[in-house]
């Protein structure tokens, strides 16, 4: 199985049993929750970064990014694997990741941060709603309801009480809202090509770092970092935020519990928020108390949908010989 994911086999050697089945999807959707975490780096990583411009930034970082995945499969035998790897995969990772960041930075450029990316951070709500579209998968209420807490929490941290929408800035928001399609779609359509290895993220981080290059150079001055910090900040986010994550999250979305990981994805601005209040970099403040408490209670929630899905999911043992199963009421 792609992804690093090991098969536990039944005892009866016909396929993995539900027990290990549940275990594998288990193990996924922690492996996809540290993308969650190495996100929560992102503000603090893009704050040391300053004052090298957005597109050069994301061109450097995912240019780290794709050494990372082209070495992990040479060191895993895995580089003539990438040379079959479906078009449509390909051109699904690519639009993901580079039409993501794309529409994110066009989107920051014709609207207020703030608001266009609270916008933009619908992704994780859409994922949980188009998670429901997938074979085998069921949208539960705690789920949905999981999912509009997060999005509460989140806003409340992103907006902070600041500034209203205008509808002067509505074509930044649109392209926020697109930049929110993209990233969502790309998560969940990922789930149709299981079987194509992680491996192949690097090409499309490959892909994201020649296109950001090439917008760059058409619409910004280059600026090199000025000392080793900025370096370092840069770095860090093209092996943690914009680098490993996106691997980490292609096996959690291919594998593991879409919905619940949807959820989860809203503790990244209260992580990274957590972050920079602890370096002193932003205050702490009664929103991100109650922020912290909408964004838990609604994980809470998903996770509680998602057990029970898995209970109901169970295959019930046989009944005892001479015992009658017991009927519905």
């Amino acid at each position: 199985m792609s992804g690093g994911e090991t098969t536990c086999h039944g005892l009866d050697g016909q396929g993995p049993s539900p027990q290990s089945r549940r275990m594998t999807r288990t193990r996924a959707t922690a492996i996809g929750f540290v993308a969650v975490l190495l996100w929560a780096l992102l503000a603090l990583f893009t704050v040391g970064s300053a004052p090298v411009p957005p597109l050069q930034l994301n061109a450097m970082c995912f240019a780290i990014g794709a050494v990372i995945g082209l070495v992990w499969a040479a060191w895993n035998g895995q580089l003539s694997t990438l040379r079959r790897i479906p078009p449509a995969a390909f051109a699904l990772g690519t639009i993901g990741l580079f039409g993501y960041h794309a529409l994110y930075f066009a989107a920051l450029r014709n609207a207020p941060p703030a608001q266009a990316g609270l916008i933009a951070y619908l992704w994780p709500l859409l994922i949980v709603l188009f998670s429901g579209l997938l074979p085998g998968e069921t949208l539960r209420p705690g789920h949905l309801l999981g999912g509009l807490a997060g999005f509460a929490g989140a806003a409340l941290i992103i907006l902070g009480g600041g500034d209203s929408f205008s509808l002067t800035h509505m074509t930044g928001y649109l392209l926020a809202l697109a930049c929110a399609f993209t990233w969502s779609s790309y998560s969940v359509l990922s789930r149709r090509f299981g079987e194509v290895p992680t491996a192949a993220v690097g090409l499309f981080c490959l892909a994201t770092a020649i296109g950001s290059t090439l917008l760059h150079l058409a619409w910004e001055q280059t600026v090199w970092p000025a000392d080793a910090v900025t370096w370092a900040a840069i770095a860090g986010l093209g092996l943690g935020p914009v680098g490993l994550a996106f691997y980490t999250w292609d096996v959690g979305v291919k594998h593991g519990d879409i919905q619940m990981l949807g959820v989860a994805s809203y503790a990244a601005p209260l992580f990274s928020t957590i972050i920079l209040v602890a370096t002193g970099i932003a205050p702490p403040s009664l929103q991100l108390a109650v922020a912290t408490l909408l964004i838990t209670g609604g994980a809470g929630l998903a996770a509680r949908a998602s057990m029970r899905g898995a209970r109901a999911a169970a295959p019930q043992p046989d009944p005892l010989p001479g015992v009658s199963a017991p009927k519905d009421e």
